[in-house]
């Protein structure tokens, strides 16, 4: 039923523009991803529509080759979280580290990990987070990162730090983007914060990390961060160049 209601929702050219901009070609981070063509509008309506549905008909939407049914499938996921008592909550996040291979985009990421992920280990361990931000997956890193971004709401930054420390130099520009995001909303509660582990760290952090960090910043400060980074960089290569006889 969900699925026919889903292939009524398809539109060829809005699938072709989703391929590109989920960058699905080859050598590209969305390689081999496949969309139906439906806006996230109407997959959230389709979701609300079939709100409560159970685990056992999510699942295969989740594990599907089709972009917007996994998407739906983690808009019910997170839906079934927030209503859920604590042993429900607990299924649900279980269900979503099962099938966490799946979670494999970055709107998939972002549309789950702060929601399902974070709230269920406000209160336990947070080794998993660890974990994941030392996976080979980009998707299981940016999940890290994303999940410890939960905690920032409660003004509780020291995992988003520790993450942030782990991933500085990381090869991936969406890590890079999603970090550097993450300490901008540091930032926005305790500038001081964020302004520490930028007089720590700016001068080695990946360019597109930091610019995301200070993009709320005064003009003035901005330039100051970019610019440890720029004099870093000019040292290096002055060190890396040949020396003359």
């Amino acid at each position: 039923m969900i699925r026919h209601e889903l292939r009524q929702l398809a539109n060829p050219a809005v699938a072709a523009h989703s391929a590109r901009f989920f960058r699905t070609g080859p050598g590209e981070y969305g390689a081999g991803d496949r969309f139906l063509g439906i806006r996230v509008p109407a997959l959230r309506a389709l979701a609300r529509a079939h709100a409560g549905l159970p685990l056992a008909q999510i699942g295969p939407l989740l594990q599907s080759v089709w972009h917007e049914e996994r998407l739906l499938a983690l808009f019910l996921l997170v839906d079934a979280y927030r209503r859920g008592n604590a042993a429900q909550q607990t299924l649900v996040a279980r269900f979503y580290l099962k099938n966490l291979r799946h979670v494999n985009n970055w709107d998939l990421v972002d549309s789950s990990a702060p929601y399902i992920l974070g709230p269920w280990l406000q209160h336990r361990s947070r080794r998993l987070l660890d974990q994941l931000s030392a996976s080979p997956s980009l998707w299981r890193r940016r999940t890290a990162v994303l999940a410890a971004g939960h905690f920032i709401r409660s003004h509780d930054y020291t995992d988003t730090l520790r993450i942030a420390t782990r991933l500085l130099h990381d090869d991936e520009d969406l890590i890079h983007k999603a970090t550097g995001w993450m300490l901008r909303e540091v930032g926005k509660r305790d500038p001081a914060a964020e302004r520490r582990f930028l007089d720590r760290h700016a001068a080695r952090m990946p360019r597109t990390m930091l610019r995301y960090a200070v993009e709320k910043f005064p003009a003035a400060e901005r330039r100051h961060y970019l610019g440890m980074q720029a004099a870093s960089r000019q040292a290096g290569r002055q060190r890396a160049a040949p020396r003359r006889a």
